[in-house]
């Protein structure tokens, strides 16, 4: 027995006529007509005498529309509790620095305005450690570079990020272009995250392919002071286009690195639907809702939308960093 054969019924009974109920629900007579000898079928009973005139319930119909009403009134009220019902809980997500940088802010706005029960705690870290934490179930939901083989996550590739070359103003040698390639920029000295980022991790792969070293000669695992020194004139770095999102009263000039495949993909990952609470799978939905909204409206810069992912869960990336 369904809840839309409860409805269908209790309006025929109330409008004395199959037609007229069709009407109001928006489907053809036939089709409603179907449902009602379903549900006589599933009671091995007749509930309604047809005529030419219209229908009437039958005994049996009377009484089985009354206690329909009462059950489609208990219907309509759970579902307005519901409704109405504000999520609490906790969720815990985390963020690399540049993510951050974009996404932190619009996603706290959100989340208050959406949840304001719900206890938000976002962690700010280099992407290693982010997969670390989620292992250790500290974080419901990160984004991140990379997902580690063999790991029982839901990953949803989410954004796909340009690499820039970033350098003060002033700051020479640098590209002439507004475009350069890994061999343009293997001379200059860079200010780079250490191994264990997911950035450095990418620019050495790809320098690896090329036969070429990136002029790594200092490492900062601090976005905001890896940045104050890039813009204080030291030295030269390759980041998205996020690390610029609290630089703007900065003077800087960039270069867009156009070797292929040289983007940084951004994965929304999660523990398991079994393992989340409602507030964390609520989080999740606002977390893509924010990183889309942020591309779409110009204010992250070099990043486009990845292809939607054919399933939920995608197999692990086996890129280590």
């Amino acid at each position: 027995m369904k809840i839309r054969q409860l409805r269908y019924f209790t309006r025929v009974v109330e409008r004395g006529s199959m037609g007229k109920a069709a009407q109001d629900f928006g489907v053809v007579t036939s089709a409603l007509s179907q449902q009602i000898s379903r549900l006589e079928s599933e009671l091995s009973t007749r509930l309604l005498q047809r005529s030419a005139t219209g229908v009437m319930p039958t005994d049996a119909g009377l009484a089985f529309f009354r206690q329909a009403q009462l059950a489609l009134r208990h219907i309509d009220e759970a579902g307005r509790a519901a409704r109405q019902a504000r999520l609490s809980g906790h969720v815990s997500v985390g963020m690399a620095p540049t993510t951050a940088s974009v996404m932190a802010l619009p996603l706290i706005k959100a989340m208050r305005e959406r949840y304001p029960d719900v206890r938000f705690h976002l962690v700010e870290a280099l992407s290693g450690h982010l997969a670390t934490m989620l292992n250790a179930r500290q974080l419901d939901l990160a984004i991140v570079f990379n997902a580690e083989s063999g790991r029982r996550w839901i990953i949803e590739p989410l954004l796909e990020e340009k690499l820039f070359i970033i350098a003060a103003t002033d700051f020479s040698p640098f590209p002439e272009h507004t475009s350069a390639t890994l061999r343009d920029i293997c001379e200059i000295p860079l200010a780079m995250p250490t191994d264990m980022h997911g950035l450095r991790a990418l620019l050495a792969q790809a320098g690896r392919q090329l036969d070429l070293s990136p002029n790594v000669t200092l490492e900062i695992d601090s976005l905001a002071i890896l940045m104050e020194t890039v813009s204080a004139g030291l030295i030269a770095t390759v980041q998205p286009g996020a690390a610029l999102a609290r630089l703007r009263h900065k003077s800087l000039k960039m270069a867009e690195l156009s070797d292929p495949g040289l983007t940084r993909r951004n994965l929304l990952v999660s523990l398991s639907d079994e393992e989340m609470s409602p507030a964390a799978l609520a989080a999740r939905v606002v977390m893509r809702q924010v990183a889309l909204q942020q591309v779409r409206e110009g204010k992250w810069l070099g990043a486009a939308l990845a292809p939607a992912p054919e399933k939920d869960q995608v197999p692990p990336n086996t890129d280590r960093r």
